[in-house]
Order: structure tokens, then C-alpha cells, then sequence
């Protein structure tokens, strides 16, 4: 890969890393405070749904922070390590936990009757889409598994 590309991806991640700690640490206890506010019959939610959403992001934060190791293992060509797959294993259970806390987060708010259409439709659109990134890495795990076989069987050759 170019070094450029793998310079550009890490700018953007790292900015990326930047806004989500923003996020956690301004907008998501703001945005728990004014709806709680607006909302007193489930204002005994904004602790939790804080957390929440904290523990959520933090997952994405993994995630980049995961992506951005195998990139410095693209530049320095070591992606056909056994180190990579220790990543990706990283990003996979990200992936898992972060639809686990979306169905439970969910489950909270079915169990308070703070449901509605569009909290359902976000609900089922992050399981779906979680679970649907898992099944794409646990591909691409295979990919790299047997990329790194290939590789080996060329070194013996050579």
C-alpha cells in the first residue's frame, strides 16, 4: 500500500479517535442531561444511558485503534504476521460487544416503556449492522489466514 494512503488513513482516524473523545466527554452527557430534563418519566436513565453510550464508543475507539496497528503493519509489510490476527481478533469482539450493547441497551428501554418506532428501527439497524461487520471480518480473517499460509508456502519454495 502507498505510503500516503496509510499516512491519510491514520490522519483520519486519529481525527476521528479526537471527535469520539469529544463526544463522549461533551455532547453524550449534554444530550443525556437535556432529555432527561424533557423527559422525567425516564430521567432515571441518563446515568446508565451515559455509560452506555460511552462504552460504545469506546468500542469504535478500539476498533481504530486496532485498524490503525495493521496499517503500521501494512507500511512496515509485517501484515502477514501472526501479530495481525490479534487485532483483528480485537476488532471482532469490539464488534460483538458493541451489537450485545445495543440489544441490551435496548432491552432497558423496552423494560421502562421508553419505546418507539424509531428507537426499535435504530435498535435493530445497529444489531444488524454489527453483526453484519463481524461476519465481514471474520471473511477477511480468513483471507489474511490463508494469505499468510500462501506466503509461507512461497518462502519454502523460494
Amino acid at each position: 500500500m502507498q505510503p500516503r494512503v496509510t499516512a491519510a488513513l491514520k490522519t483520519l482516524i486519529a481525527v476521528m479517535l479526537l471527535l469520539l473523545l469529544a463526544s463522549q466527554i461533551l455532547v453524550i452527557p449534554e444530550v443525556a442531561r437535556v432529555t432527561a430534563l424533557r423527559n422525567p418519566d425516564v430521567a432515571h436513565l441518563e446515568i446508565p444511558g451515559i455509560i452506555g453510550a460511552v462504552i460504545f464508543l469506546a468500542l469504535v475507539e478500539i476498533t481504530l485503534i486496532c485498524v490503525w496497528r495493521l496499517l503500521s503493519l501494512v507500511r512496515a509489510e509485517r501484515i502477514f504476521s501472526p501479530d495481525a490476527f490479534r487485532f483483528v481478533d480485537i476488532i471482532l469482539w469490539s464488534l460483538a460487544g458493541a451489537g450485545v450493547l445495543i440489544a441490551a441497551s435496548y432491552a432497558v428501554i423496552v423494560a421502562n416503556r421508553a419505546v418507539s418506532l424509531s428507537l426499535t428501527l435504530l435498535a435493530v439497524l445497529g444489531v444488524v449492522v454489527s453483526a453484519a461487520l463481524a461476519l465481514l471480518v471474520v471473511v477477511l480473517r480468513g483471507l489474511l489466514r490463508k494469505a499468510l499460509e500462501l506466503e509461507q508456502d512461497m518462502s519454502e519454495v523460494v
